[in-house]
């Protein structure tokens, strides 16, 4: 993946050279929902990455400042993966893709709770999760 070149000036296409993979959006996802931190964390998901696909959508991830790492405090093995305040802002983007996909696939019960507060007041859950992610860099 590596540091995004610009295919053309278009932001949409600029954004998605960043994050428009089969699966940066769900090591984001991971990172704000899942409580995922680290590389096994990541290939314990359901979709089933590989390790070097893994490994390269980490890495692009990290150059272009969505998300960075930290050593482990629990294992010096370890790296510990965690949102920027730019990965963070993609946090409404992640929502809407939600709302979106509602409409068109089975939801699974865990997420109705989130998707209905959304519903209710998008800007409200978006600030709360903002607030906690936000407090999880702070560390």
């Amino acid at each position: 993946m590596g540091t995004v070149k610009k295919r053309s000036n278009c932001l949409l296409s600029s954004s998605l050279d960043i994050f428009g993979d089969k699966w940066s959006l769900l090591i984001i996802r991971d990172l704000m929902f899942n409580n995922k931190n680290t590389y096994n964390d990541f290939l314990k998901s359901a979709e089933g990455i590989a390790t070097n696909i893994l490994a390269s959508r980490l890495k692009g991830l990290e150059e272009n400042g969505l998300i960075e790492k930290s050593e482990h405090p629990g294992s010096r093995a370890k790296i510990l993966y965690r949102l920027t305040p730019k990965g963070i802002e993609l946090l409404p983007v992640i929502i809407e893709i939600h709302l979106w996909a509602e409409k068109y696939f089975t939801i699974p019960s865990g997420i109705e709770p989130t998707l209905k507060e959304a519903k209710k007041d998008r800007e409200a859950l978006i600030k709360s999760i903002t607030k906690s992610l936000m407090e999880n860099i702070s560390l």
